[in-house]
């Protein structure tokens, strides 16, 4: 099975490539090597690679920088997803695509189920929909992976920037109003991975069959605060710490361009029912991210 990833420079595509690469040849496609936003170039490297399966681990994720430039965003969440799904469609070729929880405006008071209605607060969100909307429109063979709160330590993340601020600031401000579900990307790479494992015989048929969106993220729900405080106190470098306090606010008192959903956990289940498949607990997850 030969397999294209996209966005191999960030932290889901980085950890595709060894996983994949026990099973699959695997063609790595890091940003550097294409802009998806490029939509003539985009085809160019589909057409030239002719895989059996996509994973576009790509996207456009600044989502404050969104609300500047909501056409970029759109470019490379709507309109590039858009043309894989086209791609695919005539070579024959299963996707499998990322989209997000901010496709939900938050103010529910359950987990999000897959058809649960969509409604983003801001750029970001509305550009990821877009991309969700293409695949299905079209009737791509794609399976679309809803998760949330993506995480590692060495790359950019909320906690990999906790962990470099307690080694800065004495004080910690961190909103304790916002839920989620902490994912860590090997876990979720490796979901991807066992996914297409069990398709390996004939991966267009399996996906084209299987295709809609699915909610895969890190099991159990927290705050942005719990989740920072957790990831200090696992912290197996926690001496270097400089931090002396971790002060919880609300989200009003910390404002930024892009508003965030409150409330907005994942609920997986169709995902383990349909694949046999679940991510680990978000704090046992975390523990094991940070010994890394």
């Amino acid at each position: 099975m030969n397999v294209l990833v996209l966005g191999t420079g960030g932290q889901v595509g980085a950890s595709l490539v060894g996983m994949l690469g026990c099973f699959a040849k695997v063609t790595p496609v890091p940003r550097t090597a294409l802009d998806v936003g490029d939509l003539d170039a985009l085809r160019g490297v589909l057409r030239a690679a002719q895989p059996h399966v996509v994973v576009n681990a790509s996207a456009y994720t600044e989502v404050d920088a969104a609300e500047r430039d909501e056409p970029r965003a759109t470019l490379v969440n709507g309109d590039a997803v858009g043309v894989m799904g086209e791609e695919c469609q005539r070579m024959r070729a299963g996707l499998v695509h990322y989209s997000t929880d901010f496709v939900f405006d938050g103010g529910g008071s359950r987990p999000y189920r897959e058809d649960d209605p969509v409604a983003p607060l801001g750029a970001y969100g509305r550009s990821k929909l877009a991309g969700e909307r293409a695949l299905t429109d079209s009737g791509a063979p794609a399976v679309v992976l809803r998760t949330a709160w993506v995480y590692t330590r060495w790359r950019k993340s909320f906690v990999s920037a906790m962990l470099r601020l307690a080694r800065e600031r004495e004080v910690l401000r961190v909103v304790s109003d916002q839920v989620g579900n902490p994912t860590f990307a090997n876990d979720l790479a490796c979901a991807t991975a066992q996914l297409l494992y069990g398709m390996r015989s004939d991966p267009f048929a399996a996906l084209a069959e299987a295709r809609g969106i699915y909610h895969v993220a890190g099991a159990g729900q927290a705050t942005r605060f719990e989740l920072a405080v957790a990831a200090l106190e696992l912290d197996p470098r926690s001496q270097e710490h400089k931090v002396r306090k971790i002060e919880p606010i609300a989200t009003s008192e910390y404002p930024l361009p892009a508003e965030r959903p409150a409330y907005a956990p994942l609920d997986c289940t169709k995902f383990q029912a349909r694949f046999g498949l679940a991510l680990p607990g978000w704090k046992e997850a975390l523990t094991r991210a940070l010994r890394d």
